[in-house]
């Protein structure tokens, strides 16, 4: 890797101040850091063109070989499937492009509709690397200091042709929604690579699908919790927050979050709850007003068309509201007093802090019950000390003794009974009699990762399968699901470069501008499936007192703890698992 890449990235960036030029369908990546190696190029004298792997992101400077000729998938009906193609070029541009053909069934007059497969090349993204003692990604970080490199991340729909560029090699991603009609038995099919109408290569693929169905994703039981910045997707598009153009634009960026299930919409109800930590800075969906006689007045009118938004969607299941302990402690209202906008500093414990927020909880509880919403919304803080929580549990209760309260942050036994919606980092681990309690309860047990993890993470340079990693291990400790404090919080370019002054590339979002997927959010989604595969699997073993399934299962989830991850990589024990839950 070669360090301190500076210059290229200031051109890059001086050439594209137009956002609206990161959003078009068709857009040029950064010059690559690291030189090509001409010495291996000048080993092959033909395209190499093949099937990969999906747990690899093939270098664009290097050469592929030995790629695989032919490729077979196995999948649930109603279940999303991947494979990646890559092609290496070794002559002048060559503008490539890839088609599907049609995938019928060996035995039976049925086709896979072309409806559901889809192809796109992938896109280089400039990432960078952990902390230099590799013991973490946390804090403020200049590019300078580190590594950076190209990696293959964005999943480009747009991209059907692509203009390879002399000794440069991509990926195209393939992927597959199976219908939850499709016939079960094995169909075959080919994916053309072309350059112009001249075929270079017809590679076979073949997919297998089992006779068993995965629900819709609506209806999955996974509590899938990232954070969205609609804040973010307002200054990228440069349109006016909440305006019909905003939420044009909405609907595609939060797409992939409602297809792969999420549960949780994220709600600001004051001025930057995270104390604008990200390029975007969440603003108050609800407008504070101090009247002249010192009473306040709240305006939710923006919350409202957020949470509507949301549900219709797909997004229902629970609205988290952040936060009355924001990290700066600094609330800002509009005082009609100055006919200002005003500042008060005060903290949990303080007259001032409990006055305010009893008036904030009391009109909030009113709102919300008359809209039907009371029961799935949550008053949400993140990463509070202990102390702190309880002086703040005793004014939400206070305000109204049925509000739900979540919480991602340390584990505290002594707040567990007070919270509906728990979340604990990786590291540490709920006592089995609690996990069992609060499902008996109905409530939301789940765990997170941030930068604190080398490994397992969702950084632009980390290995796919680790966030495929992360719904194994939920299935394994008997969770919910898994919470990511950002989906969408990008960067000042996201298609381009993914580093942020504070935190490993790519920590801020798992997904790119106008819907386009990533490798690591595929890689979640897929296990996210093998989540509901087992919770299925093991409600019918149970039920029929199968033990040597259950068995098996319990087998495949011993394979995941963050502890080996070092010896035993994410892309070896997701295999394995794989192929025993899909024997079953």
């Amino acid at each position: 890797m070669m360090k301190k890449f500076i210059l290229f990235i200031f051109l890059g960036v001086i050439c594209l101040q137009n956002h609206k030029i990161y959003a078009q369908s068709n857009y040029s990546e950064l010059p690559n850091p690291v030189k090509v190696d001409t010495e291996k190029w000048k080993q092959i004298t033909d395209y190499q063109i093949g099937w990969g792997s999906t747990d690899v992101r093939y270098k664009k400077e290097v050469p592929s070989y030995n790629l695989f000729q032919t490729k077979r998938l196995r999948a649930w009906k109603g279940e999303r499937v991947s494979g990646q193609i890559v092609i290496s070029n070794p002559f002048e541009i060559s503008e490539i492009s890839i088609e599907i053909a049609d995938f019928k069934h060996t035995k039976k007059n049925s086709s896979l509709p072309k409806n559901q497969i889809s192809v796109g090349f992938l896109k280089y993204v400039m990432t960078d690397e952990l902390n230099k003692d590799k013991k973490g990604a946390c804090g403020a970080r200049k590019a300078s200091d580190f590594d950076s490199t190209l990696v293959a991340d964005v999943i480009d729909h747009f991209s059907k042709k692509h203009e390879f560029q002399k000794q440069e090699t991509r990926g195209a991603w393939l992927k597959i929604q199976v219908p939850q009609n499709a016939e079960n038995g094995i169909y075959k099919g080919k994916i053309l690579v072309k350059k112009g109408k001249k075929i270079l290569k017809k590679l076979p693929l073949e997919l297998e699908v089992i006779n068993r169905a995965l629900p819709p994703a609506n209806a999955w039981k996974f509590h899938l919790d990232l954070w969205q910045n609609p804040y973010a997707v307002a200054r990228y598009f440069n349109v006016t927050p909440w305006s019909e153009a905003h939420f044009e634009h909405l609907k595609t960026e939060m797409k992939p979050y409602a297809d792969a299930g999420g549960k949780s919409i994220t709600t600001s109800i004051m001025f930057e709850p995270w104390g604008g930590q990200t390029q975007d800075p969440f603003n108050s969906m609800v407008t504070w007003f101090k009247k002249l006689d010192g009473s306040w007045h709240f305006d939710f009118s923006v919350f409202d068309k957020w949470v509507e938004f949301m549900q219709q969607m797909g997004v229902n299941k629970q609205i988290n509201c952040y936060s009355m302990v924001p990290w700066k402690l600094s609330f800002q209202y509009f005082d009609q007093a100055t006919n200002q906008l005003q500042r008060i500093e005060t903290k949990p414990g303080e007259p001032e802090y409990e006055t305010m927020w009893m008036a904030m909880l009391t009109a909030f509880a009113k709102h919300l019950k008359a809209k039907g919403w009371f029961e799935k919304t949550y008053i949400s803080m993140d990463e509070r000390p202990m102390e702190v929580m309880q002086q703040t549990l005793k004014i939400i209760k206070k305000a109204d003794p049925n509000f739900k309260v979540s919480l991602a942050g340390a584990w505290h036994k002594e707040l567990e009974a007070d919270l509906d919606d728990y979340c604990v980092a990786l590291r540490m681990k709920y006592p089995e009699e609690i996990k069992n309690k609060r499902k008996q309860q109905g409530k939301v047990t789940t765990y997170y990762t941030s930068c604190e993890e080398p490994y397992p993470n969702t950084f632009t340079f980390s290995e796919p399968a680790e966030s495929e990693w992360f719904a194994w291990y939920a299935a394994k400790e008997n969770l919910d699901g898994y919470l990511r404090w950002a989906f969408n919080s990008w960067t000042y370019n996201p298609l381009l470069d993914s580093r942020f002054r504070t935190w490993a590339a790519g920590d801020t979002y798992l997904v790119y501008p106008m819907g386009r997927s990533s490798v690591r959010f595929e890689r979640m989604v897929e296990g996210i499936q093998f989540y509901e595969k087992i919770r299925i699997l093991r409600q019918e073993f149970s039920e029929k007192q199968n033990s040597e399934g259950l068995k098996k299962i319990e087998n495949a989830l011993q394979l995941f703890d963050e502890k080996t991850l070092p010896n035993n990589p994410a892309s070896e024990v997701t295999q394995k698992a794989r192929e025993i839950i899909n024997s079953l």
